[in-house]
């Protein structure tokens, strides 16, 4: 669980690049668009989509695209037909890997996905291959007190509050996530990531050569137009992290 916080750091640094920026709104757009076709666009009564919006707003979204976004989703204007799709895969070193992806077009997915993994050392695997490694959880990453975050957090549902260097990551079920994010913005803490993620449940330690390899296959993957996410049970140290984000 420890280096999913440490994975949270790289990508945010990642994203906040300027020449990334317009490619991350347009994969949260394609989120909040399936989140109000599958449930309404009221986010009020639909967690799928609060949780998008939420996401959405985190990442500096402008409010006019997440309108348009909701619009388009639930069926006000026009919008793309877009697919829910899972591929299951391998990195170098065996590490395994979950993506995440929505498309207007599956074969162009598909294909794009395999020659990622394939020009970077890695394999797709069957269906059911890795997915029972990862379980789906809220994940809050967050600052201040310690006895104030575990008594806020616990109190408000989480299942778990564990320190990570000078922040503490809090698990929570996917149906608490809401009620422990809100709960900790009411009571001033501050959040550093907030989201409904895909958890392993053990993790594989990579050293440097295989932490750069896994990463470049992860890089090309979330930079394909279809990706919304990457999953892997995979954890780095704080010194190989330093390394190769230097």
């Amino acid at each position: 669980m420890s280096g999913h916080s440490k994975w949270s750091s790289i990508k945010h640094k990642k994203a906040a690049k300027d020449e990334k920026r317009g490619k991350a709104f347009g994969k949260l757009a394609r989120f909040i668009e399936v989140a109000a076709r599958d449930g309404g666009g009221d986010p009020a009564m639909n967690a799928s989509l609060a949780v998008a919006v939420q996401k959405a707003k985190d990442a500096s979204m402008p409010n006019d695209n997440i309108e348009r976004a909701i619009k388009r989703g639930s069926g006000e204007i026009e919008g793309a037909d877009y697919q829910e799709v899972w591929y299951e895969g391998y990195a170098p070193g065996g590490v395994a890997l979950y993506v995440h992806i929505l498309t207007d077009n599956r074969n162009r997915a598909a294909s794009d996905v395999r020659t990622a993994f394939s020009r970077n050392g890695g394999s797709l695997g069957e269906p059911g291959s890795v997915a029972y490694l990862f379980e789906q959880k809220g994940y809050i990453l967050v600052s201040g007190d310690e006895d104030q975050v575990m008594l806020i957090a616990l109190d408000a549902g989480a299942e778990d509050v564990r320190s990570s260097g000078d922040r503490f990551e809090i698990i929570t079920a996917a149906a608490d996530f809401i009620s422990v994010r809100d709960a900790l913005t009411e009571a001033g803490i501050e959040t550093d990531t907030a989201e409904v993620t895909l958890l392993p449940s053990a993790a594989v330690m990579l050293e440097e050569d295989g932490a750069r390899q896994v990463l470049r296959l992860v890089d090309a993957l979330e930079d394909l137009d279809d990706v919304q996410s990457v999953y892997g049970n995979f954890d780095i140290s704080d010194e190989v992290l330093e390394v190769i984000a230097g």
